[in-house]
């Protein structure tokens, strides 16, 4: 499987696969560029047996095609009953690049995959969900980002250096430079434990600063649908949908969404759901655990308040 991460932060992403991945079998990681030392630990906590590290400068400089150069290797060298990536923006292009190279079958947007590699895919905004096997070649399984609950087993992590020669072929698209995006105090969207996402309902982008209040009382990420994202309201990262970030944290607040089928395929695995809506025949009801019917303008400062209060006492 292959790692995501920042340095030598693991992503929560790569915590998932490793949980996916040791019920297949014995999961080994592929770790490009540097920071595999400093993130071992974290690694063997989620039952990595081996890490392959290739911390060429390659992996860094070029975009995408070495990693799938790597992987193509390894998957030719060590014969994997499987490989996992992260179904990111990134991952879905290594998976499609690598089940060329090594003439395999791929599934993306994977939720579940069985002992026998049988993938779970939700498809249709998650209206139907259907059972895929890959029947050439080592199956390539790209993994939704929080489809599966991360969960700890205590593995080796043993560190194996890896090389290869980058092909020309793989150097044409180069990074020229990197721009630090500025972070605040909240949690990473896809990371957060509490999401709290505004929509159409607040009517304007500076009403934006209720949700952030609101966020900001629970210790929690913003997020936003794509309405509001598309009306300039709200930056596009911050996109809760099926083109935008799934999320599965233990609270999602949809404040003001009316919960189009787009919406609901990115949040509808949150383990509680909260509903402020105006509409009581908003179809985001239909997964709530609580739900408001009412004016946010009215309830969500009353939520604030006794947020605020709670904390207090």
């Amino acid at each position: 499987m292959l790692a995501e991460h920042s340095g030598e932060t693991v992503k929560k992403v790569t915590t998932e696969l490793l949980t996916l991945a040791r019920s297949l079998g014995e999961p080994s990681v592929v770790w490009t560029g540097p920071g595999a030392e400093g993130a071992k630990d974290r690694l063997a906590e989620f039952g990595a047996a081996k890490v392959y590290v290739a911390d060429s400068a390659d992996y860094d400089d070029y975009l995408v095609a070495p990693k799938a150069e790597l992987l193509g290797q390894l998957v030719a060298d060590k014969a994997p009953a499987a490989v996992l990536v992260p179904a990111t923006a990134e991952g879905r292009e290594v998976a499609g690049r690598l089940a060329v190279k090594t003439s395999s079958g791929v599934l993306t947007d994977v939720v579940g995959v069985s002992g026998e590699l049988v993938g779970e895919q939700s498809i249709f905004g998650g209206a139907i969900t259907v059972q895929s096997r890959v029947t050439a070649g080592t199956p390539i399984i790209a993994v939704r980002p929080n489809a599966v609950s991360p969960s700890a087993a205590a593995g080796a992590a043993v560190l194996e250096p890896v090389s290869i020669a980058v092909t020309d072929a793989a150097k044409t698209a180069r990074v020229t430079g990197r721009v630090a995006q500025e972070r605040g105090e909240r949690p990473e969207l896809t990371e957060a434990s509490i999401v709290v996402s505004g929509g159409r309902g607040l009517g304007a982008g500076e009403n934006f600063a209720l949700i952030e209040q609101l966020a900001d009382s629970l210790g929690a990420a913003v997020g936003a649908s794509r309405a509001a994202t598309d009306a300039g309201w709200y930056p596009h990262q911050f996109q809760v949908g099926q083109t935008g970030k799934t999320v599965s944290p233990q609270l999602y607040m949809a404040i003001g969404i009316s919960g189009a089928i787009q919406h609901r395929a990115g949040m509808q695995t949150s383990k509680t759901i909260m509903v402020v809506n105006k509409d009581p025949e908003a179809p985001i009801f239909e997964l709530a655990d609580f739900g408001v019917v009412g004016d946010l303008f009215k309830v969500v400062p009353q939520l604030i308040e006794e947020i605020g209060k709670r904390q207090a006492g």
